[in-house]
């Protein structure tokens, strides 16, 4: 089980690549016990340093795919390309979190300051500062953003279009004036996570803030009055992730290579949620999940480098398994997804994109190579070049361990289908630091 001194959650990684011979047949993480993220086998850019930043790009060139090169065929019709646009280097360390709303990015480090980039230009314009550092999970919903940092704290502030943006810190929760007082009268247990905090989620209809936690449970928030009114003893091993649907369910991912469906009931006053179902991910530990946009599939990432994922019913209890994305040679540490794309980061370095077909089937369009540590964090956009295209694009924010921030496009005919290959060749430029 993971150290619950260490700031950070981190991953466990295969020391040896296996390829599976069926699609039925799953790979069994080694161990569950996770290394710190400094034990990962990559070497961070220094500003002192001779080597060449190079390795980590701005931009490349647009690299075309052929979706129909596995079957012998060239139609041009059926091919799609990406790129990387932006690459962005700052001084502050490991990037572990992002989170989008509203044309703007926010993107959390080791550092205690938040970066706020505008879109679509990505520019940088403004920052949120804290006394801690290490933001080490984030959530924006509206006009607030929520950022949990490495002293077990979720600090909230507002944004507001007075002069200009500007947010306002809001509160900080458990509040501190009220965790001292739950310490004198030895409450303080009941209010605070015992270890750190390694994922948020956000109910808005509820007025509910969750946050898990490496100590194996799970706080509930009133976000009115930031006051804990339950702690979920979720798992038996560390938890990962959290993920809340539009119809309020909860879903939880934990070390115990499951993940567990909650639901809150409004008769009870002492437990408002009740465990309605757990999911088995092959024996792997979970680190992330993700929802499509109509809460139609739940998507796991493992240890062992799978991506399970399990179609939902008409009712939250009904999920079915669907199968497992297979790609990736070690953990998968972040997933998300945007109308019918699916794309994950993972300790090997690299992001894969995953396009769901009308048939169900998925198909790999790209593999975005360029980070020099693994990808801890990643978001996606749908957008179309214009009237004069019918081409789609998605456009693709990661964050990694080597400090860099790197916006991708990939680029798909609606016609587009099959399985897409990369082709060889890169052509860097200049990076930019700050």
């Amino acid at each position: 089980m993971a150290s619950l001194d260490s700031p950070n959650p981190s991953f466990a990684i295969r020391e040896t690549t296996t390829t599976a011979t069926a699609p039925s047949t799953f790979l069994r993480s080694i161990s569950t016990k996770e290394p710190s993220f400094s034990s990962f086998p990559y070497s961070p850019p220094r500003f002192s340093s001779p080597i060449s930043l190079h390795t980590s790009p701005l931009s490349s060139p647009r690299h075309p795919f052929n979706a129909t090169a596995a079957a012998g065929s060239s139609s041009p019709e059926n091919s799609s390309s990406y790129r990387c646009i932006s690459s962005v280097l700052k001084k502050d360390g490991q990037i572990l979190c992002i989170a989008a709303a509203n044309g703007f990015i926010y993107t959390g480090s080791d550092s205690n300051v938040i970066r706020i980039w505008k879109q679509p230009e990505f520019t940088e314009c403004g920052r949120l500062k804290a006394k801690t550092s290490t933001v080490v999970a984030m959530e924006v919903s509206h006009d607030r953003v929520y950022a949990a940092y490495g002293d077990g704290k979720i600090r909230v502030w507002r944004r507001t279009w007075d002069n200009g943006v500007k947010h306002v810190k809001l509160a900080t929760i458990p509040k501190t004036g009220g965790a001292v007082r739950n310490l004198i009268v030895g409450k303080d247990k009941m209010m605070k996570h015992m270890g750190p905090i390694t994922s948020i989620a956000i109910n808005v209809s509820d007025d509910i803030l969750y946050s898990a936690s490496l100590d194996k449970t799970i706080k509930v928030w009133r976000i009115r009055d930031s006051k804990c009114i339950e702690t979920i003893q979720a798992h038996s091993e560390p938890i990962n992730a959290l993920v809340v649907a539009d119809d309020g369910v909860l879903y939880s991912a934990s070390d115990d290579a499951t993940v567990r469906v909650w639901r809150r009931y409004f008769y009870s006053e002492n437990q408002l949620h009740t465990l309605i179902l757990t999911l088995t991910a092959k024996y792997s530990p979970v680190k992330t999940l993700t929802l499509t946009l109509d809460d139609g599939l739940l998507y796991g990432g493992c240890t062992d480098g799978y991506i399970h994922y399990w179609h939902k019913g008409w009712f939250s209890a009904q999920l079915q398994y669907g199968g497992a994305l297979q790609g990736h040679t070690h953990a998968v540490m972040c997933l998300a997804s945007v109308a019918n794309y699916v794309i994950s980061g993972s300790a090997d370095s690299t992001s894969r994109v995953w396009a769901r077909e009308q048939d169900g089937r998925h198909t790999m369009l790209a593999v975005l190579v360029g980070h020099r540590g693994p990808i801890r964090c990643a978001i996606a956009f749908l957008g179309r070049f214009g009237e004069e295209t019918e081409d789609e694009y998605c456009t693709i924010c990661t964050g990694s361990l080597d400090g860099v921030l790197k916006m991708w496009r990939v680029t798909r005919p609606k016609s587009s289908c099959g399985h897409l290959n990369k082709t060889n060749g890169h052509e860097y430029f200049e990076l930019q630091e700050g």
